[in-house]
């Protein structure tokens, strides 16, 4: 049984300044250990509840936090920038699970520690189908086109809140509870790592019952930029049809197809966003 493990940073418990979770940062080093050990709960927890074989995706900054000798489990780590399915790299249909683990909210929505959507300077709102989404909703379309269930998500309770829609029946472990863009009500880290091992088990243990996302196709993905320029150069991109002076829109019938035309427009638009 293969689970493959999305890992972000700001959603661990404790995490709520930009100083916590950036390499260059002197504090750095103890939270990319709090975050190391979330990684492992979500693994032990998934080999009791029977997993065998993982893969952990590092999709913070740099995508280089975790320690690979220190993973759990014996899992293989891609880890490393310019990935193709940049927070999904590595997923494919032989999976039989996708956990996000220490996911944050999106930028619109309720207060969430560290709130931002793929780039805060650039994106100040993303909707899937209507529907507010942050990165666990985008990232959904890429589980959704290999037909594979998102089971755990870890992190705030906004965080816990968003997925929802989009993953019905999703197994999550709220570690903190946001009380605004960097402030929150975090559990004590050993409690948060056995909350999670403890929901990772029983999303294993109900993969016989769990469906892929639940996201109409072809579904559409209606970006706010934070001005005009941005928008207009997410534009050049095809198939992005612009909506207003600072909102565009992409739809596909292909899932995996709109993803990546998404991190196009993200990695196009991060050249000028201030």
């Amino acid at each position: 049984m293969k689970i493959f493990v999305s890992s972000d940073m700001e959603g661990t418990a404790g995490v709520v300044d930009w100083s916590q979770c950036r390499p260059a940062e002197s504090e750095y080093g103890y939270y990319r250990g709090l975050l190391q050990e979330e990684v492992n709960a979500a693994i032990e927890g998934a080999r009791a509840g029977g997993a065998t074989e993982f893969l952990v995706n590092d999709a913070h900054s740099a995508m280089t936090n975790l320690r690979p000798d220190a993973l759990a489990g014996r899992s293989r780590y891609l880890s490393g920038r310019h990935k193709p399915l940049y927070m999904m790299q590595g997923l494919d249909a032989s999976f039989d699970g996708v956990f996000f683990v220490s996911y944050h909210g999106s930028m619109s929505g309720s207060p969430a520690t560290l709130s931002h959507t793929y780039n805060p300077r650039a994106i100040s709102e993303v909707r899937l189908d209507g529907v507010i989404a942050g990165e666990s909703g985008i990232n959904a379309l890429v589980a959704l086109g290999h037909g594979v269930p998102v089971v755990l998500i870890t992190g705030d309770d906004t965080t816990a809140a968003e997925i929802a829609p989009f993953c019905p029946g999703i197994r999550s472990a709220v570690v903190k509870s946001s009380v605004s863009r960097f402030a929150a009500d975090s559990l004590h880290p050993f409690e948060a790592r056995e909350m999670i091992h403890e929901a990772a088990r029983e999303a294993v243990r109900s993969l016989p019952q769990a469906a892929p996302p639940r996201i109409a196709l072809p579904a559409t993905l209606t970006v706010r930029f934070r001005n005009p320029d941005l928008a207009e150069m997410a534009a050049w991109v095809t198939d992005v049809v612009r909506v207003d002076a600072v909102t565009v829109r992409l739809t596909d019938e292909d899932p995996i197809r709109l993803y990546r035309r998404f991190v196009t427009v993200v990695v196009l638009t991060r050249g000028i966003a201030e």
